[in-house]
This record gives C-alpha cells, structure tokens and sequence, in this order.
C-alpha cells in the first residue's frame, strides 16, 4: 500500500491547481505497528481477516497468530460446511462454507480429514471430529486457523452400534469437555443394549468413564448435545418411533445409575433426524413429522425449545419452503449455533435457515455444488468461526 503526497494551492486569477511534489513514497504498511494492525483487521469479517492474509508475509502472520484484539471481538454467525457424501475419497475433505455475514460460498477444506466418514460437533469455534470407522479415533481443532490435535484413544473398544458426540468449549477457563455415549447390544440378548458415556477434560487431557449401564427396551443413538453443563442424550425405545431426551449432569452424574431413566422426556411426537443444539446455552431440537400413510416420508419440519422440562415449539417450515426441497424423505440434517439454524436434504445442495431471533425462513445463495446424478448426495455442519479458540 503506498500513497504519494499532493499540495493543493490557489493561483493569482483564482483559479484553483493540484501540484504533485516530488518525494518518497511512504509505504503505510511499513510505519503500521502490528499492534494497530491487529485491530484494524479486528473490525472485519473473520473471512476478510483470513484473507488478509495473502496480503504479504507479515500480514499472514498478525493474521494467523494468537491476538488480544481475537478474543474481543463480538460473535459473528455461523458458517455451514457443504461437502459431498463420498465414503471412498481418499483426497482431503473438501466443499464449500457458507458465510451468513457476507451471504457467500467460497472454496474450503480439511486437510486433517482423509475421507468424509465423520461425526462432528461443534462449540464456540472448536470442532471435535470422531472417525465413524474407529469410535476411539477422535480430532478436536479450529477449521478457521487450522491447527488440530489427536485425543487420546476412547476407552471401550472401537466400534459400538451407536455412537453419540458432544463437546463444549469454555470461553473463561479456555478450556473444553468432550464427550462420548456408546450403545452396543448386548450378547445373546436383542432386548439389551450396554450404554456408557465416556468424558475427556482438557485440563487432565484423560478420559474417563462417568456412566455404564445395560438397558433393556432402549437403544441409545448418535445424536447428543452439551448446554450449560448438562449433557443431553436422545436415546430410543423399541417399540415406538419417538425418540426421549435424558440429562446427564457433568459435574454430578447420577447416583445410583438407574436414576438416569427415571426423568426422561418423550419428543413432542413421532420423529425422524431429530437433531439436538446448543443456542446460546438454549436447548433447541429439529425434527421431521412423519406422516401416518406413507412411512418414511415426513409432512413437516419443526423446531422446539426445552423450557423447564417441556417441549415448546418455536418454527415451523412453511410448505413453500418444505416443497423447496422437491421429494422429503427422511434423509436431512439440521444443525445450528448463536440464532441461527441450518436444514438442508441430502438429496439437494440446498440450504434453508432459521432466525431464531427473528422466526424467519430464508435460503441461502445457491451453492456452487450441483447435483449430477441422482445417488449423489450432500451433507454438512456448521461451525463458528473464531481465531482465538485453541484446542
């Protein structure tokens, strides 16, 4: 960035004249502290700050070290990770984020990922991946700076039934809790499934184990959630298709175990891909209304907040949006932080979000994927970006 100097002066008839002095350039970027750097990029975009730093070197290094000025500034929404379900890519994971602030795709990846066979999680800008083919095989990190680390091996073995991930990152302590819920059946007993929830501390960088019990009648699922030091599992009974919440207290799990059963909440009704989140320490579920003359095609998509121990419904997708999407199967993710929540169908590149401040439904542009055939299918999760969060 370089800038010349100019005097502007009035003549003797009036008239006004510019005249270039001749003299050094002064290059701002030189005279420019790291310091004033630092907080002039604080006020972008965390994507502009990210691409700032293809400026020069030293732009790329304000850009991509611990500063002060990151862990000040205010939240910004979301992104949403597009990628394509391909099991077999031996090539980095790669797609496309979606940015809400600036309401554009642009080109992202992780390197760290060999293949697209993953549970994730999210929590104030760190994300914990699980490799779905090795449950003991864990990744915790920040997409937006790139830097990641390998947890310790899961304890139990490595490939139950079910798996369930949750992590939470505290923004006082700077440190997070990772958790695992495994459900296995049991030997010789098809009614009887081994369910244990296995938790990681970064401050002891150890795992252990907090909860181990058979239940008879139910079968745990993959879908878990952290809020406000209570971890929250969906777990299923066998003879209906209505998934039940139970709480788990982190900082005092349940005495005796049995206990654990005894306050579970039933979904409001009959779901598919119900999905738990953490918005801004709120409990908010997704799901899928299924319709009674035609299994596996759902005729809606709600959303409902827990408010003392009762399910409250907050949205619901209106049918323009709904038929949006074409033919709704049962096959769609949902995710969210901050306020805001992301649906989108496997079948499509699609992607549909709620406002929860605002109960407003709106698309997102369009992405740059495109369906080009028919058993090509589409996933993703949502994370937010921050530059200050380290794992």
């Amino acid at each position: 960035m370089e800038e010349s100097c100019s005097v502007a002066y009035v003549d003797d008839d009036g008239g006004d004249k510019e005249e270039e002095e001749e003299g050094t350039l002064v290059s701002l970027d030189a005279i420019l502290p790291d310091e004033l750097l630092e907080k002039v990029l604080s006020l972008l975009p965390i994507a502009s700050i990210v691409e700032s730093g293809f400026v020069c070197k030293r732009w790329y290094k304000v850009a991509h070290s611990p500063r002060p000025s990151w862990a000040t500034m205010p939240l910004q929404k979301p992104w949403y990770f597009m990628f394509l379900c391909d099991d077999d890519a031996a090539a980095a994971l790669s797609g496309h984020v979606y940015d809400p602030c600036l309401r554009q795709w642009c080109g992202f990846g992780f390197s760290c990922f060999e293949k697209s066979n993953w549970h994730i999680s999210s929590s104030r800008g760190l994300v914990c991946a699980m490799d779905r083919d090795d449950g003991s095989r864990l990744l915790v990190g920040n997409p937006v700076t790139r830097v990641w680390k390998r947890l310790p091996r899961l304890p139990g073995g490595r490939s139950p039934d079910y798996n369930a991930l949750a992590v939470s990152f505290d923004r006082g302590t700077r440190g997070y809790t990772v958790t695992v819920a495994k459900c296995t059946q049991a030997p010789g007993d098809s009614h009887r499934r081994n369910i244990s929830i296995h938790v990681y501390e970064s401050e002891t960088q150890s795992w252990g184990t907090s909860f181990a019990r058979s239940l008879v009648g139910w079968r745990g699922g993959d879908e878990a959630v952290i809020c406000d030091g209570v971890l929250y599992y969906l777990i299923h009974p066998d003879a209906e298709q209505r998934p039940h919440l139970v709480m788990f207290d982190l900082a005092a799990p349940p005495h005796p175990p049995s206990s654990l059963m005894q306050e579970t909440i039933p979904a409001p009704c009959p779901l598919t891909c119900a999905r738990l989140m953490n918005l801004s320490e709120k409990l908010v579920m997704v799901g899928g209304i299924g319709r009674r003359d035609r299994s596996g095609i759902i005729r809606g998509v709600a959303i409902w907040e827990l408010e003392e121990k009762e399910w409250r419904e907050v949205g619901r997708m209106p049918r323009r949006f709904f038929q949006g999407f074409g033919e709704f199967d049962e096959l769609f993710t949902s995710c969210g932080a901050g306020d805001l929540v992301f649906v989108q169908c496997f079948g499509s590149p699609a992607l549909l979000m709620f406002d929860m401040r605002l109960k407003v439904w709106k698309w997102s542009t369009r992405c740059p994927f495109t369906k080009r055939f028919t058993l090509q299918f589409f996933t993703g999760f949502c994370f937010e970006p921050r530059l200050d969060v380290t794992s």
